[in-house]
């Protein structure tokens, strides 16, 4: 299914849908608190965002164990975002759930299934990591669970998505989200709810306390593969570029900006490495053309999973990307990144961890991508935010980096 139409059922039919289930909630609740159990049993975690986001989650589900060890953690997700949650552990395989989104009918269907495999549990609270999705708000009060923590919009217009959330944290746009997941947890057993009034102060986590373990053998196979595949990295510091926009491509840093830090690197006696989906392949093919040098690889397409990839990042040096999930998944490696950012910002979504560096311009309309305007830009492509992030100072500081590192450390 088009982004545009999972836009437009939310915001048309989902806003309908929560508006009559308050209705009910309101006339047939009991007006009562209800607090979580000491030992609560089951939680469920609703997380339909981009791969990336579950990674910036790491730091809650860390707090969510740390609290309450004893409860078992369900995590529902689209069915396309699973393989992430089973790499990192966030729940046991048997407790991960899963909506395919690709189709209308396949997706009420799962919706009908996952309910009933949630009312039988029975759950304890869920917690809804959306910022403003009417479907996640809907599946939170249908999964039984007597509490519900959520995001509330408070007096933004247009923004509706119930009252029926009875833990509600504002959402919060100058505070980093893995703060704002952990404000969520916060609020499980917050004596001030439902609504949140004093979130406790604390540090950016330092890391997302999540780690993918890999054999040292596993490692060097792979690293010997990627060599033998491809000659010309070998003997060389190896940079690895994303310059594919994904979802929403006016988060790309221009194509021609990364052809020339890609030459200069080239020129300096570094190999370069393109990585991408499959549907990137035609992207790297034109870069590769414009920098014109044996030792810049297409490697669209050459990990098979995220699983590969992060074992690629392991091998390699350098990570140039724009923002989305490989900058993030890179902050579960020793590889030094480099994440740009424009029409949203690395203070709210900036990757986890000493390695990874945030380049931004800041000019006056940026970010211009927040939960308050669907994510839909005014820049109409023209994404001055990342033409005024020039190529030179960005090679000038993988330069920097890369000559002042030994061919072997990521080896």
């Amino acid at each position: 299914m088009k982004l545009s139409t999972q836009r437009w059922i939310d915001r048309w039919v989902g806003q309908a849908l929560c508006a009559v289930l308050s209705l009910w909630v309101h006339l047939t609740s009991k007006r009562q608190s209800t607090s979580l159990p000491q030992t609560p049993r089951h939680i469920l975690v609703i997380l339909l965002s981009e791969m990336g986001s579950v990674v910036l989650a790491g730091p809650m589900f860390t707090a969510l164990r740390t609290r309450y060890p004893g409860a078992t953690i369900h995590v529902l997700q689209l069915k396309k975002n699973q393989e992430v949650a089973k790499l990192l552990g966030l729940a046991l395989p048997e407790h991960l759930l899963a909506l395919d989104d690709s189709a209308g009918l396949g997706l009420l269907g799962d919706i009908w299934r996952v309910c009933q495999t949630l009312r039988h549990l029975p759950l304890d609270a869920v917690i809804d990591c959306e910022l403003f999705s009417r479907i996640s708000s809907l599946l939170s009060y249908l999964s039984g669970a007597p509490i519900r923590v959520g995001f509330t919009p408070h007096t933004q217009e247009g923004l509706y998505r119930g009252s029926f959330i009875n833990r509600a944290i504002p959402y919060n746009p100058y505070q980093h989200i893995s703060n704002q997941f952990l404000s969520l947890v916060d609020a499980l057993n917050d004596a001030s709810m439902p609504r949140n009034k004093a979130a406790p102060i604390r540090p950016l986590p330092h890391d997302t306390g999540l780690s993918v373990q890999f054999d040292n053998v596993e490692l060097q196979n792979y690293s010997a593969k990627l060599r033998a595949d491809h000659p010309r990295l070998a003997g060389r510091k190896i940079a690895l570029l994303y310059a594919g926009g994904g979802l929403l491509p006016e988060r790309a840093w221009p194509a021609a900006h990364y052809a020339e830090v890609a030459r200069g690197l080239c020129n300096a006696g570094h190999s370069v490495g393109l990585i991408g989906l499959r549907d990137d392949a035609e992207l790297a093919q034109d870069l590769c053309q414009q920098v014109n040098s044996a030792f810049c690889i297409d490697l669209t397409g050459y990990t098979r999973s995220i699983r590969e990839l992060l074992m690629l990042f392991h091998g390699t040096h350098l990570l140039i990307t724009n923002d989305g999930g490989p900058g993030h998944f890179a902050s579960l490696t020793p590889i030094q990144t480099m994440v740009f950012f424009g029409p949203e910002t690395g203070r709210l979504y900036g990757p986890l961890g000493p390695r990874a560096q945030v380049l931004e311009a800041g000019i006056a309309c940026s970010p211009c991508l927040s939960a308050y305007n669907h994510r839909l830009t005014f820049c109409d492509g023209d994404n001055q935010c990342l033409k005024r992030l020039y190529p030179l100072p960005v090679l000038h500081e993988a330069l920097q980096f890369l000559n002042n590192i030994n061919p072997s450390e990521a080896a």
